[in-house]
């Protein structure tokens, strides 16, 4: 045997020690601090309190012989076709064509083997099968109520994709050329990150999706020049500096959703909306939230909206002399928007001119996956874990349940990249903003999931705040509602719902792609397509029949609806006006704090 390869399996052994000595170490410490007691360290076996919903459907599949024999008559015929064409492929080399075929955005199946490896086709295909009948039989389970279903499915098609062969080394043709090529090396390098990734997640894993030393927010990323002019306990507020000589006389503000940090809405100057914004002569200004800790576990929605957009109102006067500004809000950043508009609204209070959203949700009704998370077992297991982070909800826990949301993009593709394949993961902007999570205070974030995922006050009139129960339909400020065609967190018909809570005048939109990219799109990428109909019919439905599509970003649509509501141009101002003397460059300190 040459002696580079017995130096080489030297390295390997070693390796493997190194990392099974580390992973039993981690091992013992978890179990000595759960006989202890440590409340972090025993998570609930079932958070989500799915049993008794599973039982209920799987009772109801059982005794549904018409559904159970036409299901299974249908996988039983696939099988039978599948076999047929794999053993007339694997005798004569005759390819058929295949019995089901992906869904064309399922990445798992790139590989070029599994279509032209007769067994890795077949495999695919049987798996195939198996995930079309497992989920047609919960879809199919007649006298269960739709909440119920809904939890089913998500756990269903959880389990389905964790069982995809992609995932299994044996069974993933790219881990098995890996193998080969690198004699092992790969599972080597890969249990070492395993062991590293739980190490850092202090025994609870902490899948590394990219290379969190690749940026540094400030010099990389959110790098629009501007100033912090105000700050208190709950948000940083930014004024970016002008990129034009004449600026639009009435401010812009944008409020940002506090789960995420604001600078997917700056990440890179050619994507950056900020940066766009100020080069179509806009004034600027943005909340930037706090990363909070365990002191403001007692912050409520209240203070989040009197502490952050009103008093961000108040300064934006202060500066600029103008008494109107037009606001835009995303995500649960346009939750909070449109709830302090009907505050205002209910006190005769016209600060704000007109109200943009992007992804943003007032009628929760058909808020998609997420409403997973918000029924009381759920939110019962969220307080007990609030309660043992000392009241706030740590970024990590956020990250996790918004990648089981897309768990086949955001989880098993970097299991697979990092563990098997061995893979060391790269610098990803867009990837670096979604591992930077921020935390939750406790009386906030269960506020926000029952208040609006669970029990829907907002739309059904009957949220009360600031002494008031608040009425969309007095809300009567000119409305642009940005929905995305493929969001999964913001749907569009839920976003539609939404768009109809109001009195005024409202243009929905909707963008193609997701709850990121949908909105994230900017002109010069020449990406995606929008689709415009300024009229708001009863359904999304019959919105979509009159809709125009158009290519490429919604952005300058979306501008020159800002621009007929108000033209007026001003010499370009400056960070803090002469007014306020500025606290430091953007994009400030708030934003830099890791969870």
């Amino acid at each position: 045997m040459p002696q580079a390869y017995l130096e080489k399996l030297d390295e390997i052994s070693r390796n493997v020690l190194k990392a099974s000595l580390s992973g039993q170490k981690l091992l013992s410490e978890r179990v000595r601090r759960s006989l202890e007691g440590d409340p972090s360290m025993m998570p609930q076996a079932d958070p989500l309190h799915a049993n008794p919903e599973v039982l209920n459907t799987w009772e109801h599949i059982l005794s549904d012989p018409e559904l159970l024999m036409q299901s299974q008559a249908d996988l039983y015929a696939g099988y039978l076709d599948l076999w047929s064409n794999a053993t007339r492929r694997m005798m004569s080399g005759e390819a058929s064509d295949p019995v089901i075929t992906p869904d064309p955005a399922d990445k798992r199946w790139k590989s070029d083997a599994w279509r032209d490896h007769p067994l890795f086709d077949a495999m695919k295909q049987s798996y195939l099968l198996n995930q079309r009948f497992l989920m047609g039989l919960v879809e199919g389970a007649k006298g269960v109520d739709e909440a119920t279903k809904r939890k089913v499915q998500f756990l269903t098609q959880q389990l389905v994709d964790a069982l995809a062969p992609t995932n299994f080394a044996l069974t993933n043709p790219d881990v098995l050329e890996e193998i080969v090529k690198t004699k092992g090396e790969n599972l080597t390098r890969g249990l070492m990150r395993l062991v590293e990734d739980l190490e850092r997640g202090d025994g609870r894993l902490a899948l590394s999706q990219t290379d969190m030393t690749g940026f540094e927010v400030g010099k990389d990323l959110a790098t629009t020049p501007g100033q912090v002019i105000y700050r208190n306990r709950v948000m940083e507020l930014i004024q970016y500096a002008p990129a034009t000589e004449q600026v639009r006389k009435r401010p812009l503000l944008i409020a940002p959703p506090w789960i995420n940090k604001f600078y997917i809405l700056d990440l890179r100057p050619q994507s950056s909306m900020i940066r766009w914004l100020t080069e179509q002569g806009f004034t600027v200004f943005l909340i930037s939230w706090v990363n909070p800790d365990a002191s403001m576990k007692d912050v409520t929605f209240e203070d989040y909206i009197k502490e952050g957009l009103f008093q961000s109102l108040e300064v934006i006067e202060e500066i600029t002399g103008e008494q109107q500004v037009d606001t835009v809000g995303y995500c649960i950043g346009g939750t909070m928007l449109g709830t302090a508009l009907g505050w205002m609204a209910a006190e005769n209070d016209d600060r704000i001119a007109s109200a943009t959203f992007f992804a943003a949700q007032h009628d929760f009704k058909l808020a998609g996956d997420l409403l997973v998370f918000a029924d009381e077992e759920w939110i019962a297991e969220i307080s007990r874990l609030m309660d043992a982070q000392g009241g706030v909800l740590d970024g990590r826990t956020m990250a996790d349940t918004f990648n089981m949301l897309r768990s086949n993009d955001l989880v098993w593709s970097f299991v697979i990249k990092n563990y098997l394949l061995g893979r060391e993961p790269q610098a990803f902007d867009l990837l670096y903003w979604n591992a930077d999570q921020t935390r939750m205070p406790k009386a906030l974030h269960l506020f926000y999931l029952n208040a609006f995922y669970r029990q829907n006050l907002l739309a059904k009139g009957k949220l009360e705040l600031g002494g008031h129960v608040l009425d969309m339909k007095d809300i009567q400020i000119p409305i642009f509602m940005q929905a995305s065609q493929k969001d999964h967190i913001a749907p569009a018909d839920s976003v539609y719902r939404s768009a109809r809570l109001f009195g005024g005048p409202v243009e929905y939109m909707m963008a193609g792609s997701g709850h990121i990219a949908g909105v994230v799109n900017h002109p010069d990428a020449q990406k995606y397509q929008h689709w415009i109909n300024t009229t708001l019919p009863e359904t999304r439905e019959d919105w979509m029949k009159d809709a125009v599509e158009h290519p490429g970003s919604w952005w300058p649509h979306w501008r020159d609806w800002l621009m007929a509501l108000s033209d007026e141009m001003v010499p370009a101002r400056q960070p803090g006006g002469g007014v306020r003397e500025p606290l430091c460059p953007a994009p400030g300190e708030y934003v830099k704090v890791r969870s």
